[in-house]
């Protein structure tokens, strides 16, 4: 099987089912269908068949959906683009991935505009809005073709490249993530299972659908025939209504939208009485911010983990049968970790010798992972792709303990854990203690250059609105809850906090920002 025929699924059992509610739009899976073969039809006739590069730069909308399933229908490959990069950074995304045509939200004019010299390759830009002079405008075009499917020229295979996902490479350069057919489907197949996905579950496109956060359930719930409801920016009270009124059963978001959703003060105004899960993933989630949603939203919450170099998922919170008979606060310390290995993909966590570590959760190891989800590697990038996939098993640079029940908790990216004094000092494990502290919203913990120590433990701070606190006091704080050499030396109060574009704190840029000490401190 490959990808499109997981629609060709939906079309033939939920023909007349709701699909896709996007702003005033509604469309049944029939319409939905017939909409992915006009794309189809003009993406054949404009010379993209087999193997073409098509990118997207477009915030969450149908359009996305359609150019997702439309690409694999005919054997392309669909190039997401992060839409909060800079002109040059998406022009070296478009040029590398070889993509030939661009789906374009016109916000976006000035970005192409500025680069449009520079990308020779890019022979079609497709408007979703208003119309650009000398381009396409998608809905025309789509009225113009007549719904009949073309041929395409080569035999879509299993093994072929279906994405291109461009992350964050160790040259400074994105590395373009090769998933396959096979990747995308078999995890697909997995999350169906594990989270019991049918027809009745109605998914809420939240976090970026450029990310593999939420991207991987376009072909989950429409394999089920599950209705995709989506919303174009994150916004708490857009997300509140939207799940009250479109009766959202489930949903995967970033810790950042959850923490700032538990702690909204319009939170407990809206009726959830429909979710049955929420999952969060894209980053580390602190235990304390899990209590907050199992409190708030009163539905099963699950913990996920992953990379975009695993289709995502490689574990997820779910509770052994034997676990449910724990007591609350016992099935809550569970949730709260990163998970058991997912049923797609082996996992495991080793020493620095290859080992597997000791299931005691005190021992740390490096996740590596293999199993049919798992990418071939880096697109051009052979040299990565060796250093990343090791005799079949990918390392994910993610430290973790694990216990005797085989669920993981990440204590750190290789890269961030700090080594303070000769003690090693796991960013995590810190920022799990400030979230507990009743007037911080957001915070990170990263080292910093220390002549006494080599690095020092510094937290960066976003507080509450209305909130007040010391430097001092939260030192102080974490002194209280956890060993002297762990808590921060120095606190930063800043009024956000960077983040990626698909929600995720920025370490990287707060380690550049506050390494040498250029910053002033602010108490």
């Amino acid at each position: 099987m490959v990808l499109g025929n997981t629609l060709d699924k939906a079309y033939k059992l939920y023909a007349s089912k709701p699909a896709i509610i996007c702003g005033n739009h509604r469309w049944t899976y029939g319409e939905f269908f017939e909409r992915v073969k006009r794309l189809s039809s003009f993406l054949v006739s404009s010379g993209i068949g087999y193997d073409g590069k098509i990118a997207i730069l477009h915030p969450n909308c149908h359009y996305f959906l359609e150019t997702y399933y439309a690409a694999a229908r005919i054997g392309a490959v669909s190039v997401p683009i992060n839409f909060r990069l800079s002109p040059p950074e998406i022009a070296y995304i478009l040029n590398h991935s070889e993509s030939k045509l661009l789906v374009v939200d016109p916000m976006f004019k000035d970005q192409v505009d500025a680069i449009r010299a520079e990308i020779p390759g890019v022979t079609r830009i497709l408007w979703t809005g208003q119309g650009i002079d000398a381009d396409l405008t998608y809905d025309p075009v789509l009225e113009q073709q007549n719904g009949t499917d073309q041929p395409v020229d080569v035999a879509i295979g299993y093994e072929d490249t279906a994405q291109i996902y461009y992350t964050s490479g160790t040259t400074g350069k994105p590395k373009g993530v090769m998933l396959s057919h096979k990747n995308v489907y078999v995890h697909a197949l997995g999350t169906i299972a594990e989270l019991h996905l049918t027809d009745s579950d109605v998914w809420v496109h939240v976090a970026p659908l450029f990310h593999l956060a939420d991207a991987w359930a376009t072909w989950a719930i429409t394999w089920v025939g599950g209705t995709h409801v989506i919303v174009r920016n994150f916004d708490p009270k857009t997300v509140f209504e939207t799940i009250q009124r479109e009766k959202v059963t489930i949903t995967n978001l970033i810790p950042t939208m959850l923490n700032l959703m538990v702690n909204h003060p319009d939170v407990d105004s809206y009726d959830y009485r429909s979710l049955r899960v929420l999952l969060s993933g894209g980053a580390p989630i602190a235990p304390e911010i899990v209590r907050k949603i199992v409190e708030t939203f009163k539905c099963e919450y699950v913990q996920t983990y992953g990379m975009t170099e695993t289709s995502p998922y490689l574990t997820l919170s779910l509770l052994k049968g034997h676990l449910k008979n724990l007591s609350d606060h016992e099935q809550l310390s569970f949730k709260a970790k990163t998970g058991r290995e997912f049923i797609a993909v082996d996992l495991r966590v080793v020493n620095d010798q290859g080992e597997d570590v000791t299931p005691n959760e005190r021992d740390v190891g490096e996740i590596i992972v293999k199993g049919d989800i798992v990418t071939a590697g880096y697109w051009k990038a052979p040299e990565e792709t060796q250093k990343a996939l090791k005799n079949g098993w990918l390392h994910t640079g993610d430290l973790a303990v694990i216990d005797s029940e085989g669920y993981v908790t990440i204590v750190d990216r290789k890269k961030d854990m700090i080594l303070t004094g000769g003690e090693n000092v796991y960013s995590t494990e810190v920022e799990n203690v400030l979230y507990m502290h009743a007037a911080i919203l957001e915070c990170a913990v990263i080292g910093v250059a220390d002549e006494k120590w080599g690095e020092a433990v510094k937290a960066v701070v976003v507080l509450k609105s209305g909130q007040q606190v010391t430097e001092a006091e939260i030192i102080q704080f974490c002194k209280d809850r956890m060993a002297h050499y762990k808590a921060p030396k120095t606190v930063e109060f800043i009024e956000a906090l960077p983040k990626t574009g698909s929600g995720k704190i920025q370490k990287k840029e707060l380690r550049d920002r506050y390494w040498k000490g250029r910053s002033k401190r602010v108490h």
